[in-house]
């Protein structure tokens, strides 16, 4: 009995099953035929891939989320600070990825690392820890345009902490502190400002109406009564000691007439 046949059959059975590949919804197949890449790349689901004619490479499409180490970045005001950041990123083209760039991951992270220097370098130290929108979008932009030759979309880029020398923490403070005082300050000179225009205002209309004058002295005394002072200042209007002394110079030179 001749097992040749079934040998060959088994041999291109095992072969045939060798060559079946199955990639996951998110990943796509880059396939080198005899050294030259497919038009496209192949996936998801069951693809063949017959070696060694055929090689595969597989790239995944999902968000890759990729930490930039601390750099040391020196600001526009000369500034020394230590800043990292997070990129995230995806393959758009996978075949491009495989194609025009050796390990995109490391490319990216070598990339995101010298950019965030540049990027960070042309800002102040006010605007790093106050306009952080602005410099994201700024790096997204600047990575995006660098990467989109690779078929890589960087989606975003956020700044993840600023670290800060210790004396120029201790000068914010003191700067912080210095702000407050003064809007305390102006916010203390407006409430007299306004307070003087409200007594100004007041004394014109009790000015007109002098028996009001009686009326705020009496509501005084009951304020003062409802405390249960022992001891209670009762002020006296200036008009009426004006009166007093007219009424006295007038009895003064009452009798120096007769005696003449």
């Amino acid at each position: 009995m001749d097992f040749a046949p079934m040998i060959l059959a088994a041999i291109v059975a095992l072969y045939l099953l060798n060559c079946i590949k199955i990639l996951a919804e998110y990943e796509r197949g880059v396939i080198f035929r005899l050294g030259r890449l497919l038009p496209s790349a192949k996936g998801p689901g069951l693809i063949f891939v017959f070696r060694p004619i055929d090689r595969m490479v597989r790239v995944p499409l999902r968000v890759e989320t990729m930490e930039v180490p601390s750099q040391d970045v020196v600001t526009r005001d000369n500034v020394t600070v230590k800043v990292s950041a997070v990129v995230f990123f995806r393959v758009m083209e996978p075949s491009k990825a495989v194609v025009q760039v050796a390990h995109y991951i490391h490319a990216t992270s070598q990339l995101a690392q010298t950019r965030l220097r540049s990027v960070l370098g042309e800002a102040e130290l006010d605007e790093l820890l106050s306009e952080r929108e602005r410099l994201n979008s700024s790096l997204q932009s600047t990575l995006d345009e660098q990467t989109g030759v690779w078929g890589i979309k960087v989606q975003a880029v956020e700044v993840k902490h600023v670290d800060l020398p210790e004396q120029m923490i201790r000068a914010i403070a003191k700067q912080a502190e210095a702000e407050r005082e003064r809007r305390a300050k102006v916010i203390h000179a407006d409430g007299e400002l306004q307070a003087a225009a409200k007594l100004t205002e007041a004394a014109r209309q009790l000015s007109g109406q002098p028996a009001s004058i009686t009326l705020r002295y009496l509501q005084t005394l009951t304020e003062i009564g409802a405390e249960k002072n022992t001891t209670i200042v009762l002020p006296l209007p200036v008009d009426l000691f004006k009166g007093i002394a007219k009424w006295a110079a007038r009895h003064g030179d009452a009798p120096a007439a007769d005696d003449a």
